[in-house]
């Protein structure tokens, strides 16, 4: 046991001995501490009620209300919205939404037109015609892009042709006796 011994002694007293500092200790710092509640019967979440507002129409856009009766030739110049009641022309050079509210009697042009509500007239659309589940059009549809959803009511004749060729072809209607004998030619052909 060399702790012991009178050796380690010696050699204990030829060397000075290094005091070691004691390391201070880590003390962590108390944390505030918040209560917890807890509910043994916890009621309904209650959301906080947040008022309802009607949205703002954006800038250089038309909004036609449900409250609105216009009658004459409508222009406009960005995207529209209608809800109300419109007799006569309208001309819209943006998109144009006919919501399920409106009931419009009227020739209506624009570049892309949305119908939800009650329109009679004839449609002509440079880009596409939509016509949602709630609509009812009785008319003549033109654009190049025609969508129908199912429920929807559509009584008029379509083209699918851009309205520039529409114009350019010409259309000949014989009367019944001449179309049966034409057929009848090109039967024998």
């Amino acid at each position: 046991m060399a702790l012991f011994n009178k050796e380690g002694e010696k050699n204990a007293k030829a060397e000075p001995l290094t005091k070691v500092q004691p390391q201070p200790q880590f003390q962590p710092q108390p944390q505030p501490v918040t209560p917890t509640v807890v509910t043994t019967n916890p009621g309904p979440t209650e959301k906080p009620v947040v008022p309802v507002r009607p949205v703002p129409v954006p800038e250089g856009r038309a909004y036609l209300d449900s409250g609105s009766r216009i009658s004459g030739k409508l222009q406009f110049d960005g995207a529209t919205r209608i809800d109300g009641q419109v007799d006569g022309e309208i001309n819209a050079k943006e998109s144009l939404v006919i919501g399920e509210s409106a009931v419009v009697t009227a020739q209506i042009r624009a570049a892309a037109i949305i119908v939800a509500g009650k329109v009679s007239g004839d449609i002509i659309a440079t880009q596409r015609i939509e016509i949602r589940p709630s609509a009812r059009v009785i008319g003549n549809l033109t654009a190049p892009v025609l969508v129908v959803h199912e429920g929807a009511m559509f009584e008029g004749h379509c083209s699918m042709q851009p309205e520039v060729s529409r114009e350019d072809r010409k259309v000949s209607v014989f009367p019944k006796e001449e179309r049966l004998a034409q057929a009848a030619v090109q039967k024998q052909a």
